[in-house]
Parts: structure tokens; sequence; C-alpha cells
């Protein structure tokens, strides 16, 4: 059984003690492919460093993350081109729109989301959105791209079963579900149980939104196993086909 975490932060200070162990405890109990997203300019050389250590692993993006954007953007945005021109990477991300803690720099996250998406079209990449308080802010600049046929991730898919198929007929998109769908009340499950598997990919976000029994703790890589054993419970499924299809999911998105 493989299984994918198509969005974990590895290179997290977090981890500074047992990064390592961590990941490897993760390899050892099948989730052998780990997508990493990028921050800013500054996670750039930790998020490296791991793809170095567990290059048949650890994969890197490139991106700049909204809650990074600020009044020095264009210079981040020069540095996430310098990088997508200097060598290979699986995608671009995490990039998007996020107002939940301040709306002072909206209209750069707007002009730096747009920008970001244009660079995955030059670098037939896919791009992993981040979207948090802006999913209609999102959605309108994600439809000024419909007809590029790009592929992307809904990174930390939160919203209800409309959401989630608007989010579907948009293009060729998948829906990043990770701890939250463990979470009492939050609505996730309603819309794993209605969304057809084959929409649906892995994710832990490591080391923010750990699952239950986690909640409110530091989320290690191995709880994508308590992930995908919850939307295994959802779907009445076993959890080898989620890793199946999730897995295959992951490989139509970031074609590697």
């Amino acid at each position: 059984m493989t299984l994918t975490d198509t969005h974990t932060h590895l290179y997290s200070k977090d981890f500074d003690l047992d990064r390592s162990a961590l990941i490897q405890n993760a390899i050892d109990k099948g989730i052998t492919r780990l997508f990493m997203p990028n921050v800013d300019s500054v996670s750039i050389p930790g998020m490296f460093q791991v793809e170095k250590q567990f290059p048949s692993n650890c994969f890197a993006m490139m991106g700049l993350h909204p809650c990074s954007v600020k009044a020095n953007y264009q210079h981040e945005l020069q540095v996430v081109e310098y990088w997508l021109n200097k060598r290979k990477f699986v995608g671009v991300g995490e990039i998007g729109i996020d107002l939940y803690w301040d709306k002072t720099f909206f209209e750069q996250q707007q002009d730096a989301f747009r920008i970001q998406i244009q660079l995955a079209k030059k670098y037939n990449l896919p791009y992993i959105i981040h979207s948090r308080n802006s999913f209609d802010e999102v959605m309108e600049i994600v439809s000024e791209f419909k007809l590029d046929n790009l592929k992307s991730i809904f990174h930390c898919f939160s919203g209800n079963v409309e959401q989630a198929e608007q989010v579907i007929e948009s293009g060729n998109f998948k829906l990043g579900i990770g701890g939250v769908v463990s979470f009492k009340n939050s609505g996730l499950d309603k819309v794993v149980e209605a969304i057809d598997l084959k929409h649906l990919v892995l994710e832990t976000d490591a080391p923010y939104l750990a699952p239950v029994p986690h909640r409110g703790k530091i989320n290690h890589p191995e709880y994508l196993l308590l992930i995908a054993k919850k939307i295994a419970e959802i779907k009445n499924i076993s959890v080898e086909e989620v890793a199946a299809v999730t897995t295959q999911n992951s490989i139509d998105i970031f074609n590697f």
C-alpha cells in the first residue's frame, strides 16, 4: 500500500529535533510520496535540505504563500521565478489568498496569485491553492484561467458540497483532504461522502491541523494514515482503496 501526502511542510522548525526519524517512520508505514509546498525565500534552504536527504520520497515545489505577501512581494516573486527557471520542481505552491488574519495586502495577494498561476502555465506545472476566508475571491481569479487546462489542488478544502462541485467543474482540480475531515462538526465528512474519490487527494499540512486524536498538537507525517482511515470509514471502503485511488490522483496532478 502506497500513500501520498500532497501537502506537508517537512522543513518546518517544529521538526528540527526529530525530522529524519519522523520522515523515515512515515516512509516505513507506506507514506512514500511526500510533496512539499514552499512558503517564501526563507523556507527554501530547509526545503532543499529535506529533498536532498530523501530524494526518492520528498519533492519540492516553489511558490510564495499568501500570508508571506507583504510590501516586498515583487522581490519574493522574483526569487520564485529565479528558482523555477534554475531547476525542476513538481509544482507551484502554495499560492492563493488568505483573508483570515489580515486584509492589508489583499490587492497584492491577488496580484501575486495571478502572476504565479501564469508561472505555472509557463513552466507547465500544477499549482497548489491556499484559500482561507477567500473562496469566492480565489474562484474569481481561477476562472480567469479556466481555458488554460492547468492542473491544481485546492489545498485544505473546507467548503461545502456545492463549493466542492464548483471547484471540480472549474477544471483539472482535486480537493486536498486533511485532518479537518476528522474534526467533529467540521462538515467535511459530508463533502467526502458526496464527492467521488477520484476527485480527492490526501494531505497532512504537517505540522498543522493534526487529525483526531491528536488535534491541537503538532501534526506528524505518519498521521496521513489516520486521514486515510477516516475517509475509508466515511465511504465504507478499504484503506487500501483510498490509498490506491488518491495516490493515482496525485500522479494525475503532478505527472510524477
